[in-house]
């Protein structure tokens, strides 16, 4: 079985001191192809150092998640764009609106998404499109009133780590966006009711990922003491992702793995 995660936090401090390992753990589980998320104006280019020296399974993403919204001026803008000229970058963000925490001001939330998805226009506009990676916690009518303003303008788009409610998922169906399914999917506290949401995602719409270091699947015994989650433990919320749609293990890896092909233009 092959996977594919589509969005882990490797620049992350707490794989500092064991990076090639976790990589080679994540290989020997399956995973074929790591997405590495770019989610601030320093980490953004550390994804594409870290993917430039991996190439064939690492890829990255660039973009300033809501959580860092205030440290997007003028030059961040720029700095994300060139990044986005490369092509081990396969996807703009990770960006949108974060109402939970409320990290960033909001109206600074909702520009730096404004201007992350306009350079996904401009991108599609000169035939270099690229896909959407989207962040969306506790601001569903914002984020979809600010996606509105780009209709027909981006390439595809994911809602990553959805963890939302029933109506926000058919939004996003109706859109014909992307789910991505993390590890919230196994928690048995907060996301008992994507059990039955995860049966109405189409197999072409379907992507997961780990978001690791963050969300270490409660189902996974035993726990390792740290509480780090790795993109090692995606084989387990796609057993747990099968089991709740009534599929073959097979059958959902491979979805999976076709969509986040298709979504990325992965070779």
């Amino acid at each position: 079985m092959q996977l594919i995660d589509i969005g882990a936090n490797l620049t992350h401090d707490s794989f500092d001191h064991d990076r090639d390992a976790v990589l080679q753990r994540a290989r020997d589980a399956g995973v074929d192809r790591i997405v590495v998320t770019g989610a601030s104006r320093e980490h953004s280019p550390k994804a594409l150092a870290l993917a430039l020296q991996h190439p064939g399974f690492l890829s990255a993403t660039a973009g300033v998640h809501p959580h860092h919204a205030i440290e997007y001026t003028d030059e961040c803008d720029a700095e994300m764009r060139a990044l986005l000229a490369h092509p081990q970058v396969v996807a703009v963000g990770e960006t949108g609106l974060d109402y939970f925490r409320d990290f960033s001001p909001r109206p600074a939330q909702r520009k730096a998404f404004e201007r992350q998805l306009q350079i996904g226009a401009d991108l599609s506009a000169n035939g270099r499109g690229k896909p959407l990676f989207l962040h969306q916690r506790d601001a569903h009518a914002d984020f979809m009133a600010v996606m509105k303003n780009f209709d027909g303008r981006l390439g595809p788009t994911v809602v990553h780590c959805f963890t939302g409610t029933r109506k926000e998922l058919f939004d996003y169906l109706d859109q014909d966006w992307y789910v991505g399914i993390t590890g919230w999917l196994c928690d048995e506290r907060r996301g008992l009711h994507l059990r039955e949401l995860v049966k109405h995602i189409p197999a072409n719409r379907l992507m997961v990922e780990t978001d690791a270091p963050y969300l270490l699947p409660r189902t996974v015994k035993p726990q390792p003491s740290h509480r780090r989650n790795e993109p090692m433990y995606l084989a387990h919320i796609v057993e747990e992702l099968a089991r709740d749609r009534d599929e073959d293990l097979e059958v959902t890896a491979s979805a999976t793995v076709a969509s986040a092909r298709a979504f990325f233009r992965l070779p």
